[in-house]
């Protein structure tokens, strides 16, 4: 497992491991009961604080990528990328409802929006 740490970003250190493991969860790499390196190990590797790699896993204990067992270590969750797809779904869901109502209130046809949103989700296809 590889984490790449910038320090130019404007994400803090532990938001920044906390997206690469999801995304490496999310492309298959890290797969369901694989164990992920301790806080430590991984603090040694990076040249960072322990403080600051368990803030990374506290998050990704919260949002269900990982579980901890005290002894045992930390290992990729069985429903975390179920948990992360319906997360982005609602996260969606919250921008469509912004674009109806936007587009209500501008009194741009319902037929209008969807060639809007057909073009835009067909763009990078």
């Amino acid at each position: 497992m590889e984490i790449i740490i910038s320090t130019n970003s404007n994400k803090p250190i532990y938001e920044q491991i906390a997206i690469q493991i999801k995304a490496m969860v999310m492309s298959g790499e890290l797969t369901q009961g694989q164990a992920i390196p301790s806080m430590r190990a991984l603090a040694k590797s990076l040249h960072i604080s322990v403080i600051t790699v368990q803030k990374a896993y506290e998050d990704l204990q919260r949002d269900g990528f990982i579980e901890t067992t005290v002894g045992r270590g930390s290992f990729i969750s069985a429903n975390g990328k179920a948990f992360y797809q319906e997360e982005q779904q609602r996260l969606t869901e919250e921008h469509l409802q912004q674009a109806a109502e936007l587009g209500r209130a501008c009194g741009i046809s319902l037929e209008k929006l969807m060639e809007l949103l057909t073009i835009f989700y067909q763009e990078d296809e």
